[in-house]
C-alpha cells in the first residue's frame, strides 16, 4: 500500500524516481508525513474545540466553510499576518528561538510512529528510547520562553511545567518498562506484532479476537498511568498549570503572539496527538484490527491506527470538558507519591510473573 502511494505520487507530481530508500526518497517521506501531520493537527484543534463546546451544549466554530471545517486554516492566516510583539526587555534572540525549538522538536518524535506495517520513515531498534529523548528535550522550549520573555508569570509557568514534566515522565518511564520486560525488544513494531502473536486470545483459543491481546487488558493500572501522566506531560487540563490563566494569566505564553504563539500551541497539539498514539501502540495494538475476521481485515491498517488514536484524543478532550484543574501541590503529589511507587510495583510484578510462567513475546506464545 505504502509503495503504492509513493508510486502514484511519483507519476502525479511529477517528482523523478531516485528509489524511495534513498536520501532523496526519505525527504520526500518526510516531507509527505509533515504535511499529512499538518493538516491532520488542524482537524483535531477543531474536534477539540466541537467536543468541548458540545459538552457545553454550544455549537463551536462552525461559521468558516462546512461547519466549520476550515476554521483551523482561517486562524493560521490570522496568527501569520499579525505582527509579533517582542518585549523590550526580552532576549530577543532566545525568545523568538524557543517556539522553534518546540514544535520542531515535537514534530521530529513522529518520525519513528509505525502507523501500519512498514509505515514508519524511521523504524529503528530504539524507537522508544528516541521518542522518550525527543519528548524530555521539549521542556527546554519552554524553559526558553519563559526565561527571555524577562517576566514574571511566564518565568513561573516556565518552572512549573520543567518540574511537572520532569516528575511525569518518570512515571511514563516505568510504565514502557513494563511493556519492554513483556515484549523484549524497544523497536515500536515489535510491540504491535507481540500484540497480535501473544495473549489472552491465545490462551482461551480464540486468536480471531485480537483486542483479548491488547496490553491493555493484562497491563491496566499501566494502562492508566499512562494516560494520566500523556495529560500531564502534554500540559492538558486538568493539569495545565504551566498555562493556568486564573494564576499565571497565560504562563509561559504570556508575552508571545501571532507566529510565535501559534507555534507553541502548534507543538503542544502535536505532542498531544503523539501520546495517543503511543498509547495506541503501547496498550491498543497499534494498527490491528480489533477482530481479525471480515470485514474488519478488508479495512487497512492505517485506518485502525488513525481510529483508535482519534478515540484516545476524545477521551483526553473529554477529561478536559468535565474535570477541574488540579492545584500545584496535588499535581506533585499524584506523580511522586501515587504513580511512582504503583508503576515500581508493577515492574516487580511483572517481571515475577514472566519469570514464573515464561510467557512473554520472546520466549512464550510468538
Amino acid at each position: 500500500m505504502m509503495e503504492f502511494i509513493l508510486s502514484a505520487l511519483d507519476y502525479l507530481l511529477g517528482i523523478p524516481f531516485f528509489g524511495w530508500g534513498t536520501t532523496i526518497g526519505f525527504i520526500y517521506k518526510a516531507l509527505f508525513m509533515l504535511i499529512a501531520l499538518l493538516v491532520v493537527i488542524a482537524f483535531v484543534l477543531l474536534a477539540d474545540r466541537k467536543i468541548w463546546a458540545a459538552v457545553q451544549i454550544r455549537r463551536g466554530p462552525n461559521v468558516v466553510g462546512a461547519f466549520g471545517l476550515m476554521q483551523s486554516f482561517a486562524d493560521l492566516l490570522k496568527f501569520v499576518f499579525k505582527e509579533p510583539v517582542i518585549p523590550a526587555g526580552a532576549d530577543k534572540i532566545v525568545f523568538l528561538l524557543a517556539p522553534l525549538v518546540s514544535v520542531v522538536l515535537a514534530l521530529a518524535a513522529w518520525v519513528v510512529i509505525p502507523l501500519d506495517v512498514g509505515w514508519a520513515l524511521a523504524d529503528i531498534n530504539v524507537g522508544i528510547l528516541y521518542v522518550l529523548a525527543i519528548s524530555s528535550l521539549g521542556v527546554y522550549g519552554i524553559i526558553m520562553g519563559g526565561w527571555a520573555s524577562n517576566s514574571k508569570y511566564p518565568f513561573l509557568g516556565a518552572l512549573r511545567c520543567t518540574a511537572q514534566m520532569v516528575s511525569y515522565e518518570v512515571s511514563i518511564g516505568f510504565v514502557i518498562v513494563t511493556v519492554l520486560l513483556v515484549v523484549g525488544s524497544l523497536n515500536l513494531t515489535d510491540i504491535v506484532l507481540a500484540q497480535q502473536e501473544m495473549g489472552l486470545a491465545y490462551w482461551l483459543g480464540v486468536p480471531w479476537m485480537n483486542f483479548l491481546n491488547w496490553f491493555w487488558l493484562p497491563l491496566f493500572p499501566m494502562f492508566i498511568i499512562f494516560f494520566i501522566s500523556a495529560l500531564a506531560e502534554t500540559n492538558r487540563p486538568p493539569f495545565d498549570l504551566p498555562e493556568a490563566e486564573s494564576e499565571l494569566v497565560a504562563g509561559f505564553m504570556v508575552e508571545y503572539g501571532s507566529a510565535p504563539y501559534m507555534m507553541f500551541m502548534l507543538s503542544e497539539y502535536v505532542s498531544i496527538v503523539l501520546m495517543c498514539a503511543m498509547t495506541v501502540i503501547l496498550f491498543m495494538g497499534g494498527w490491528a484490527a480489533p477482530l481479525e475476521i471480515a470485514p474488519f481485515t478488508w479495512l487497512p491498517g492505517i485506518f485502525w491506527f488513525a481510529l483508535k488514536t482519534s478515540f484516545v484524543f476524545f477521551m483526553i478532550s473529554i477529561v478536559k470538558a468535565f474535570v477541574p484543574r488540579y492545584r500545584y501541590d496535588q499535581l506533585m503529589r499524584l506523580g511522586w507519591k501515587v504513580f511512582l511507587p504503583i508503576s515500581i510495583f508493577m515492574i516487580f510484578v511483572v517481571a515475577f510473573v514472566l519469570q514464573l510462567t515464561g510467557w512473554g513475546w520472546q520466549g512464550g506464545l510468538a
